[in-house]
């Protein structure tokens, strides 16, 4: 699933799968995992979620409730899945209601991925950039909405990450982040370790050639912080009211907050 990294330079280290790496050598790990599986993206979010994905992502959209005339700035937006969502979801409120065109910005540290959703097709609210999520190119207090969906686990420091999403977002506005997460009950728990440990780098080495990415992208899940923690992590970097929604129990987690 899509993922964002940060090309700033540091001596700090930073999770790559079960391994702690160099914070820089992340980044150009991170991107050769995406050029490899960008062709396969969608495959890929079929084989991490056995499908699901989509029921989560449509949760995540209703969530999100785009409106007409909004900024909307899709982080780790990949081949632009949440995008098109938000821009169609963004239209039909637009026939409702009135106002003007939503502004939908499709923004991924990895230029395969753009390329790959480029080809896929998009909306006509949908614009496409290659970016960074630890130095987003826009404004201070300039997007009404910020989302950020199977990417973050994947930044350098997520921490600074998230004080970057507060930057760009205006007083008020609404933050999601739709991450993988920490099955809430022990049986599922361990269901969940036996299909993604055994079963995904099989799978991903029999249908994409590639056993090594699917193994990392299931480690990565591992290390990442648990649904509390992270939204603490949310709260510190200057956001309040935030939920979190266990999906599929707690398999993938939603995590909703604003701007203060």
């Amino acid at each position: 699933m899509t993922e964002a990294a940060s090309s700033s330079a540091s001596g700090a280290t930073s999770p790559f799968g079960f391994r702690d790496v160099d914070a820089t050598e992340k980044v150009r790990l991170v991107r050769g995992v995406f050029d490899s599986v960008a062709s396969r993206y969608d495959l890929m979010n079929d084989l991490m979620s056995a499908g699901v994905h989509r029921l989560w992502k449509d949760a995540a959209a209703a969530r999100l409730n785009p409106r007409p005339g909004e900024t909307i700035l899709d982080v780790a937006g990949g081949t632009g899945d949440m995008a098109r969502r938000y821009a169609r979801m963004a239209r039909r409120a637009q026939e409702r209601l009135g106002g003007a065109d939503a502004r939908v910005i499709v923004l991924d540290y990895n230029a395969e991925m753009i390329a790959a959703g480029v080809e896929k097709g998009g909306e006509p609210e949908m614009v496409w950039t290659v970016g960074d999520a630890m130095a987003l190119p826009l404004p201070d207090a300039s997007v009404d909405a910020y989302s950020i969906s199977f990417g973050i686990r994947n930044v350098r420091d997520v921490q600074a990450a998230l004080v970057e999403a507060r930057r760009v977002l205006k007083p008020g506005g609404r933050f999601l982040c739709l991450e993988f997460s920490r099955p809430v009950a022990a049986p599922l728990r361990a269901a969940y370790d036996a299909w993604s440990f055994h079963a995904i780098p099989r799978i991903g080495d029999w249908v994409a050639g590639d056993r090594d990415s699917y193994q990392y992208l299931v480690e990565s899940i591992r290390r990442f912080p648990d649904q509390q923690t992270f939204r603490g992590m949310i709260e510190r970097a200057g956001f309040r009211s935030v939920t979190v929604t266990n999906l599929t129990g707690g398999v993938a987690a939603l995590h909703h907050g604003w701007a203060i």
